[in-house]
């Protein structure tokens, strides 16, 4: 997992829709379906399973039928107890009676549903990390004991491996790039977890059958995953697995890699999977989280999120406020002369262009602002308003070098900066003349900056001269 400071937001559906969800999952439903069945007659063994006698009866009552009928219901049973829809009443009589939390599925809040839902979660992902029933019979020593070293698992290191995978698949979700329907090859994944990312070569044949390896163990487990309405996960194609002895051929097209397995976090899976990073300590934040805090907390709260996720978050701030105070209040927090108020400018300006020209008022009160007068006639300009002002030429060297500043602090540095860059230094002939005098905080490091990303070497070596004699006036 990154830098949590670095996360980007979730988009989270509404907690009654997900809600609905979760109770429509196969593992729930059935688990509350045994619930309700459950009566005086219903005995459980010492461990507070389903006595074996009465599995038939329990899957029959889930419409369960076939050779994995009786697992399916014992599975329903144990989500059932853990949850507390059913309680053992007696542990010697091995007696039950339906459980407090079974009235919530039916009368209690989306939270209730959901509280649920996460519990049933953690007892199916311990489940993904166990290994197959039959290799644990097959790796029985003498004397009952299970000998891990000949099953070749490692629990810590298997339920670490499952970790590591839903984190990413966390990460590419909620990314700018992460559409909600986005599904995902499976070998990339794997990969994801085993090959370095600042690996320069090709993986060593090692790593790839140590993917190979985590793809199948990795197959396993969606295919348990999915029932709970994690995930939603097209499994690998049997026919590749056919030939143990055989490495199966890359492949060539998209058609292909889907047959290596594809998967998707569900918008239920997205909510899980937040909450468990949430426990875990890390810090998630989701898109609405800012709407009820003052304009400082949503500049600086949004100020290193993506494009898409910094104008979702900005357009829930705005939904309950009146539009001219809102104005007035983003102006306010957008002053400053620290090392992060350019960007709080650049989100500040993006602020307003979702605002109506009912905060004209706000933007002329701020027209004669160093800081700010420079992107209210921006922003009056752009919005067809009568009578704005030319601006001072201090004026506009001083919002080129914030704006400069914010996209470095926003992008680094990217494609688009560097067009900027050019085209400031073609528009304005004799710019870095100038530029170097601008009192601005962050003057010496955009003419480094922009001395580093131009591709003309005079123009460049320029920039750098300007950038000298501005850290010399300001004597840094």
């Amino acid at each position: 997992m990154s830098d949590s400071s670095t996360l980007p937001p979730a988009r989270l559906h509404p907690e009654a829709e997900l809600a609905r969800d979760a109770l429509s999952t196969p593992v729930l439903s059935r688990a509350a379906g045994l619930a309700r069945w459950a009566g005086p007659a219903t005995r459980v063994d010492a461990g507070g399973g389903l006595v074996e006698e009465q599995l038939p009866a329990a899957a029959e009552v889930l419409g369960l039928s076939g050779d994995d009928a009786a697992a399916y219901a014992s599975e329903a049973w144990r989500i059932a107890v853990d949850t507390g829809l059913v309680e053992i009443t007696d542990e010697e009589e091995g007696t039950v009676a339906a459980g407090e939390s079974l009235a919530l599925l039916t009368g209690g809040s989306p939270q209730d549903v959901l509280g649920l839902w996460l519990t049933a979660l953690e007892t199916v992902l311990a489940d993904a990390s166990v290994p197959d029933l039959d290799d644990v019979v097959d790796a029985m020593a003498e004397g009952g004991e299970v000998d891990l070293a000949a099953l070749g698992w490692d629990p810590e290191a298997e339920a670490e491996l499952l970790d590591g995978v839903l984190g990413n698949l966390y990460l590419l979700t909620v990314g700018e790039g992460g559409a909600e329907d986005a599904s995902v090859p499976l070998p990339a994944l794997a990969a994801s977890v085993i090959v370095p990312s600042d690996m320069g070569e090709e993986p060593t044949n090692d790593m790839l059958e140590q993917v190979s390896d985590a793809m199948m163990r990795l197959d396993d487990q969606f295919r348990m995953l999915e029932p709970i309405g994690l995930v939603a996960y097209r499994p690998v194609d049997e026919a590749l697995m056919a030939d143990a002895e055989e490495e199966p051929a890359a492949p060539v097209d998209e058609t292909d890699v889907a047959r290596y397995g594809m998967v998707r976090l569900t918008p239920l899976g997205l909510y899980g999977l937040r909450a468990r990073l949430l426990e875990a300590g890390f810090a998630v934040p989701a898109v609405g989280d800012l709407a009820g805090k003052d304009a400082n907390a949503l500049l600086d709260g949004t100020a290193h999120f993506p494009p898409g996720a910094a104008h979702a978050e900005t357009e829930r701030w705005l939904a309950g406020r009146e539009p001219l105070a809102a104005a007035r209040e983003l102006l306010s927090a957008a002053r400053g002369t620290d090392a992060g108020a350019p960007l709080r400018r650049l989100r500040c300006q993006q602020a307003l262009s979702l605002v109506g020209g009912e905060a004209e008022p706000a933007l002329r009160e701020v027209l004669d602002d160093p800081e700010l007068g420079g992107l209210a006639r921006v922003w009056l300009t752009e919005h067809d308003a009568g009578d704005v002002p030319a601006p001072p030429e201090a004026m506009v060297f001083w919002l080129t070098i914030d704006t400069v500043a914010a996209q470095l602090a926003a992008e680094g540095n990217s494609e688009e900066l560097r067009a900027l860059v050019e085209g400031l230094a073609r528009q304005h002939r004799g710019f870095f003349d100038t530029a170097w005098r601008v009192g601005h905080p962050a003057t010496a490091d955009v003419l480094e900056a922009m001395g580093r990303l131009h591709p003309d070497k005079k123009v460049a070596k320029e920039a750098r001269k300007a950038a000298f004699k501005a850290r010399s006036q300001h004597g840094g």
